[in-house]
């Protein structure tokens, strides 16, 4: 299994940026994907999940209504659009499969918000 992230980078408050996760090594239409995070001193937290087909997502409370998760399963790929950016959202951001063995992760993408 390999979750690879993309899409980070330096950003000013109030800005967008769309982060990836490339997937392989698994039936990824088949899998139900998450989004974490986690900021400098502080625990991994959920952000936002999608069901195999994209019909149902959830979000915490901190990113819903700014962040937006889809998934292009033709290219096993999953997508997280983050909108209204705040220096809170600063966080190295990881996709996360949970399969019969256990979860997998990426490596993770560093978001920095920050003018």
């Amino acid at each position: 299994v390999q979750l690879v992230e993309s899409g980070g980078g330096l950003v000013q408050p109030g800005g967008s940026l769309r982060l990836s996760c490339a997937a392989s090594g698994f039936t990824f239409s088949s899998y139900a994907m998450n989004w974490y995070r986690q900021a400098p001193g502080k625990e991994r937290e959920f952000c936002a999940s999608i069901s195999t087909t994209g019909i149902i997502t959830k979000y915490a409370d901190s990113v819903k209504g700014r962040f937006t998760i889809s998934r292009d399963n033709a290219k096993n790929t999953l997508y997280l659009q983050m909108n209204s950016l705040k220096p809170e959202d600063t966080a190295v951001y990881l996709c996360k499969v949970v399969r019969r063995g256990g979860s997998d992760w990426g490596q993770g993408t560093q978001v920095t918000v920050s003018s």
